[in-house]
């Protein structure tokens, strides 16, 4: 075993980095069931190249073995991952205690299933292998914790398929990581949306119009835990990363399902009908890919989309589907940086035969999610304004301090909503990991999650055939 100083303070000897000759016997058997039991889950990180891997560790778990063992191949993602862990166990507020034991080799997988040395592997990196290393996972008996997308084309859609089959004949859960259903904005206006003296009924809408509509708007640069995020250079590639249409989509079309359908079975046989789908890119110039990066030019792997000496991503697309009859639309947009002040943004709109449920993020709310709550034409607003007031009170019951004012000059009503409730992005990856710890101890997953997640991924994957 060493440790190289020139990277890691002293502090962070806790984290053992092996090289790929070492072998270690477990010491314990590991268990393959759970009952809430301190330290009984034995995680497996598995190439944790994506961001999203470490904020799953920002906080500790009590059900979850501080000591991790991670496979991937050597590199900066590698670099990046355990330096972010270091970050949390070293901080002064509410540090964590992860102990990690690395082994670094291009065979990380084999070298992961043959140890098995934990019970729940979190996967969140480069897509490209992504859905198959998810399926052998599944296969050796391992529950799945994974990083959206599951799946990026239509083979990969197979692929998971299968990987759900097996997870059901070898008793294990796959799940993937849906961090926009805490969003309080969002969980808001699904109850909303479940109150018909409010909102009445969902609208069916038209492909012009559609009853629920949700579009996003990401950026390459940005801030993550307060410091600015590297991005690897395949990040830019849309055979590793997946389109944009595949991946941010995702959460669109899970919300999609999540509000307009709760605790439902969505078959995508039956109750899909996919109607059209279109993707566009975003120029990067070196400059911009440099800053983004690290990398001081393009890789081979991108040229191909190189024109002019711009890098051109098809990050950005829209898809236009009927679910259950009603029409939906998700579009997301990726835009190089936010402007000063700005940060990522999400819009949606459920419309209902009462009021439609608008979330906004612009400027005009400071670029903070909020919920307006807006009768249609034809409703008698001061009993509407009286019913909403009602209802905000019953919900307050649940959501403590929640409440209701007019917006001024408006027939439109903004939900106040504590302080409390609004849990940034990064704490979302606390909330998946603690509903999936929950399934694990119940050792089921709810019986619509599997079915829709096939859905979900259906019309993803289906929309990159349309667009292309």
């Amino acid at each position: 075993m060493k440790f190289n100083s020139k990277f890691w303070s002293p502090i962070a000897a806790s984290i053992l980095l092996l090289s790929c000759s070492n072998e270690k016997n477990v010491e314990e058997e590991v268990k393959t069931t759970f009952t809430g039991e301190k330290n009984e889950i034995k995680l497996l990180t598995l190439d944790p190249g994506h961001f999203h891997a470490h904020l799953v560790k920002k906080s500790m778990y009590e059900e979850v073995d501080p000591k991790v063992y991670v496979y991937a191949p050597d590199g900066p993602e590698l670099t990046s991952y355990l330096k972010s862990i270091e970050s949390y166990n070293t901080r002064e507020e509410d540090p964590t205690s992860w102990e990690l034991e690395v082994y670094k080799g291009d065979d990380y997988l084999q070298k992961m299933l043959s140890e098995k040395k934990g019970n729940v592997m979190l996967t969140a990196g480069n897509n490209k292998k992504k859905t198959a290393n998810i399926k052998a996972t599944i296969e050796a008996g391992i529950n799945v914790l994974a990083d959206k997308p599951m799946a990026i084309d239509a083979q990969g859609f197979e692929t998971l398929k299968e990987a759900f089959e097996l997870a059901e004949k070898n008793d294990v859960l796959l799940f993937d990581i849906m961090t926009e259903r805490f969003e309080i904005t969002t969980m808001l206006q699904r109850e909303f949306s479940l109150i018909p003296e409010v909102f009445g009924e969902m609208e069916k809408g038209t492909l012009e119009n559609p009853a629920i509509t949700k579009e996003s708007i990401h950026h390459f640069y940005k801030q993550v835990s307060g410091k600015t995020l590297i991005r690897p250079g395949w990040f830019y590639d849309v055979n590793q990363q997946g389109n944009g249409i595949v991946d941010v989509t995702t959460h669109l079309v899970d919300l999609v399902q999540w509000e307009s359908f709760p605790d439902k079975i969505i078959d995508y046989k039956t109750d899909i009908e996919m109607i059209n789908a279109k993707r566009w890119t975003t120029d990067l110039t070196l400059e911009e890919f440099t800053l983004s990066t690290g990398l001081e030019e393009f890789p081979d792997y991108l040229q191909s989309v190189v024109s002019d000496g711009l890098l051109k991503v098809y990050g950005n697309g829209e898809i236009n589907y009927k679910i259950n009859g009603i029409h939906a639309k998700v579009s997301v947009i990726w835009n190089y940086k936010a402007p000063e002040g700005s940060a990522d943004t999400h819009y949606s709109i459920m419309r209902g035969s009462k009021a439609n449920l608008v979330i906004r993020q612009d400027a005009e709310e400071n670029y903070k999610p909020e919920l307006y709550i807006e009768p249609v034409e034809g409703q008698d607003i001061a009993a509407f304004e009286a019913s909403v007031t009602k209802h905000v009170k019953e919900l307050a019951s649940t959501f403590e301090g929640l409440d209701v004012v007019k917006v001024e000059g408006k027939d439109s009503w903004r939900v106040e909503i504590p302080e409390a409730f609004r849990h940034g992005h990064e704490d979302h990856f606390r909330e998946v990991t603690e509903t999936y710890i929950d399934y694990l101890e119940q050792g089921k997953l709810p019986d619509w999650e599997v079915p829709n997640m096939l859905a979900k991924y259906y019309v993803t994957t289906q929309a990159l055939e349309l667009a292309k």
